[in-house]
């Protein structure tokens, strides 16, 4: 007999706003206090401390306007965010402080996150939805370099991109971004030659959220449909639909593989976080707690698999996290 799912190792509550992007910084080698960053609906980022449940610092970059993507930039002290103020901020925390020490303007009205990849020590790619409606800005940090715009070919009808993810095949290859646009299609772009490379219709409606694995060269992608998509890559770099996997309700806000690669966690608009088994997309579990929908998920970079950690941000202004399936 199935176990039945268990409940949330604890909930962290005072963003008072509708909680729009988590993200992790578990430290490296050295025993680092775990920390956990939101973005609320309400302009802050919380800094939550994982051992007192506590939140440690509330940044405010974004003037009170909805702050919907959150990343580390190598360490906890180095951090850029993105709100609907147009802007993406790069901030310092170091020794205590809370500074804005670049900006950049994005133009750009939708709710499409940046991704971004480390291609050096100390440089980044960030990839961005532009100003102009269907394109993708890609741009160097911390110079603010452009290094590329990604345009549809002419009669292309894709609409906004709304999900981006830059990755590497392998050390040393050429970046590559996978994009998931309004018209439901993932295409997959050469940024050194500023084209496609390919593209597949995934879903009937917008494409909400992607994530891929680049040992299997395998993504997954959901939609406001009843239907996640399962799509592989091939050598010849073409996308091609792996199998689909059927939802008992519509509505996927995010989805995220866990970095070991076994599980896949999806955030539904029917309140309810689902586990998925990787490899053969088997359902593992079904989280029910949050009373809203569930606009996020995150999981930690725990180096210990006991230790590792499922997050989950809500409409309903809750956290709530979960050790789940951490046995290797």
């Amino acid at each position: 007999m199935a176990l039945p799912p268990p409940d949330p190792q604890f909930v962290l509550r005072g963003t008072s706003a509708a909680v729009h992007t988590l993200h992790f910084c578990c430290g490296g080698q050295e025993p680092d206090v775990p920390v956990l960053f939101s973005g609320s609906e309400n302009g802050l980022i919380h800094v939550w401390n994982l051992k007192t449940r506590r939140v440690d610092t509330a940044l405010d970059g974004h003037g009170r306007n909805s702050v919907y993507c959150v990343e580390t930039m190598g360490s906890k002290d180095r951090l850029l965010s993105q709100g609907r103020d147009q802007r993406i901020c790069l901030w310092d925390l170091a020794e205590g402080r809370m500074s804005v020490t670049d900006s950049v303007f994005t133009e750009n009205v939708g709710f499409c996150r940046c991704s971004l990849l480390k291609v050096a020590q100390g440089r980044w790619l960030m990839a961005m939805a532009s100003k102009a409606l269907e394109e993708v800005q890609v741009l160097e940090l911390p110079s603010k370099m452009s290094v590329c715009t990604l345009k549809p070919g002419v009669g292309a009808k894709l609409g906004m991109p709304m999900c981006l993810k830059l990755c590497q095949l392998s050390c040393g290859s050429q970046p590559l971004l996978l994009a998931g646009y309004e018209d439901g299609s993932v295409v997959l772009w050469n940024l050194s030659m500023g084209k496609a490379l390919s593209q597949l219709i995934c879903h009937q409606e917008p494409v909400m959220s992607l994530d891929f694995d680049l040992e299997k060269t395998k993504g997954i992608s959901g939609s406001s449909e009843k239907v996640l998509s399962i799509w592989s890559l091939n050598e010849q770099q073409n996308l091609q639909v792996y199998k689909t996997h059927k939802l008992v309700n519509a509505g996927i806000s995010d989805i995220t593989i866990r970095p070991d690669k076994k599980i896949v966690a999806t955030a539904g608009w029917d309140h309810r976080i689902r586990i998925f088994g990787w490899k053969k997309m088997k359902p593992l579990a079904v989280l029910d707690y949050h009373t809203a929908t569930v606009h996020c998920v995150s999981f930690s970079d725990h180096k210990q698999p006991s230790e590792r950690l499922l997050a989950a941000g809500s409409k309903d202004h809750r956290i709530s996290i979960w050790s789940i399936y951490t046995q290797t």
